[in-house]
């Protein structure tokens, strides 16, 4: 299987957690959203381990690279960000199942084994939102229209971090980084951060 996650400290520790597990023959390692694609292209993994927050080219994004690379390759998202944020926008995104990394480790090792079955790993909570997103009118919440680059964007900003924060952490300048806050506020119909941040709240995106 592979691990694709920026801290060279997770990989290292989740690959020790799962090489103690005997039915894991073996780990391999991406530092980076590149890297990660690079691997699955000439290798065959039973299961890819994807942390969601890539500097850059976004965890979703990359995810959606994996399974035009390879439509039936398992890929679980392993995210420090809650469920409501991510996890349904990752499951329609061909993600075989979602879970955070303050997630006991027997659990993962048992997500791991089901979608290395091909089934998927879907919490109930986790499945609730996917059966309140079925049957929300076509217009659904309003930031069901942003794409998810300008999602990302939105919750960053919601949760009080500067344009040059959020540029920072996502590899991107500063200036993109306003365009993106453009075209959030014109699709949410908003024009102040405050609204965007009272909105999240609302919605439970954020805490």
């Amino acid at each position: 299987m592979l691990i694709a996650d920026d801290h060279n400290l997770v990989r290292k520790g989740l690959k020790r957690l799962l090489l103690d597990t005997e039915w894991i023959a073996g780990v391999d390692e991406a530092r980076d959203s590149e890297e990660a694609v690079s691997k699955v292209s000439q290798k065959h993994y039973d299961v890819v381990l994807l942390d969601i927050s890539f500097p850059g080219r976004s965890g979703i994004d990359t995810l959606k690279q994996l399974k035009c690379l390879k439509p039936t390759l398992p890929v679980l998202i392993l995210s420090m960000h809650p469920e409501e944020q991510y996890a349904v926008r990752s499951i329609r995104a061909g993600a075989s199942g979602y879970l955070t990394k303050e997630s006991a480790p027997e659990e993962l090792v048992e997500a791991i084994r089901k979608v290395a079955a091909g089934k998927k790993y879907i919490t109930s909570s986790l499945a609730e939102r996917l059966a309140d997103g079925i049957e929300e009118k076509s217009e659904g919440p309003l930031h069901k229209s942003l794409s998810d680059r300008e999602y990302q964007v939105m919750c960053m900003i919601a949760s009080g971090k500067t344009a040059t924060e959020i540029a920072g952490a996502l590899s991107l300048s500063v200036k993109t980084i306003s365009t993106h806050r453009v075209r959030i506020l014109r699709k949410m119909n908003m024009k102040t951060n405050a609204q965007l941040t009272h909105y999240a709240i609302k919605q439970g995106l954020v805490d």
